[in-house]
């Protein structure tokens, strides 16, 4: 039977390829890598490697390789299945069932992904459309580039587009409905695209799979500026991260990351050539998010609006998670100057000065650990 990709990559999430090793191979830390002796060949000198930002395993002396599920399978002469459990138990999950019910599900997952997959393809192209060009303009002025852009694969969905015709030419009404992508009105009893005249986010899992989408208004308006896919069958806000899909890759250099409020904030910190930024999906900060990035950053820099809301906020947030800080696992503050968010800092000082900004050591007096003073 085949597991859920989304079940095997939890695990992996959960669990560092050392913690695993290290159960069986004495590891010591060098560099960004661990080494030790080879469990598959008796040696005086070390040739074996961990690497937990890449989440593999390498002997040179033997040339094996692979991930956690490898390692069990080789050294302990276990078959996958086994192999799953054991660490499946290991990381505080329940062991995967090969029921009917969960056999639906992941097709239904699959579908899900598929639709938001074809959805952010045809408006990502639609954003470059010559009847697009104010929307690329406006991006424009924000300082993204055409890289930045296709890199975050914004997209721009026009009013009264035609895209969910196209959708029910391969899928139902239902699995469309299940996405949350489209309403039906009231009176006409139409679906209605729910991100229409508006710049769309790919929300990513931890996997990089669109499963949501943040949707802005390029002009003022009585509509609100900021919209979210509502909550699915697979997409739940309190447990999302936008951009920890990329971020994730700067763990093996920093332990730090930028937590910052918005969708626009983050695409604009990451221009700038800090990495390392993420945002908590729209909603106040939660005990499953915090602990999500405490798994790749165990110091966050949670950067907020430099007004009294901002500020307000802050001290929400330290309230609530700073009986969850401990010696391994931080949370620190730096308040934005003047009133302004991070995506104003960088269009009035440039990139260089945010990056400058975000460099201060952490006993500097704009960064602080805990409650806000």
């Amino acid at each position: 039977m085949k597991y859920p990709k989304e079940y095997l990559d939890e695990i992996k999430l959960r669990l560092k390829v050392s913690q695993v090793v290290s159960k069986s191979v004495q590891l010591k830390k060098r560099g960004k890598e661990f080494i030790g002796l080879s469990p598959f060949k008796n040696e005086k000198s070390p040739s074996f490697t961990v690497n937990d930002e890449k989440e593999f395993y390498h002997c040179f002396s033997s040339g094996e390789h692979g991930n956690i599920f490898d390692f069990l399978m080789k050294t302990k002469s276990i078959g996958f299945g086994e192999a799953v459990k054991i660490l499946a138990a290991e990381a505080g999950m329940q062991p995967y069932r090969f029921s009917n019910f969960d056999k639906k599900k992941e097709l239904r997952f699959q579908t899900y992904k598929n639709i938001y997959k074809e959805y952010s393809d045809y408006f990502s192209k639609e954003l470059f459309s010559s009847n697009n060009k104010e929307v690329l303009n406006y991006l424009n002025k924000r300082s993204l580039t055409k890289n930045i852009i296709e890199e975050f694969k914004l997209g721009y969905v026009p009013w009264k587009n035609n895209f969910y015709e196209d959708l029910l030419k391969k899928y139902s009404e239902e699995d469309i409905n299940l996405t949350g992508l489209y309403y039906k009105h009231d009176k006409s009893g139409k679906y209605i695209d729910r991100f229409n005249s508006r710049i769309i986010f790919p929300v990513n899992n931890i996997s990089g799979d669109t499963i949501a989408f943040g949707g802005r208004i390029i002009k003022e308006s009585k509509l609100a500026k900021y919209i979210n896919s509502p909550e699915t069958e697979f997409y739940k806000k309190g447990g999302m991260i936008f951009n920890l899909d990329k971020a994730k890759a700067c763990r093996a250099e920093t332990n730090e990351v930028i937590i910052v409020e918005g969708y626009m904030d983050v695409v604009s910190v990451y221009s700038s050539g800090i990495k390392n930024v993420i945002a908590n999906s729209g909603t106040a900060l939660t005990d499953r998010q915090i602990n999500l990035i405490w798994k790749f950053f165990s110091n966050p820099i949670i950067c907020l609006d430099g007004d009294q809301s901002g500020q307000n906020a802050a001290s929400r947030i330290a309230e609530k998670l700073f009986p969850l800080i401990n010696e391994e696992n931080k949370i620190f503050f730096s308040v934005m100057p003047d009133g302004s968010d991070p995506d104003d800092f960088i269009k009035g000082s440039g990139k260089g000065k945010i990056f400058i900004f975000f460099k201060r050591k952490k006993n500097n007096s704009n960064i602080y650990m805990g409650l806000p003073p």
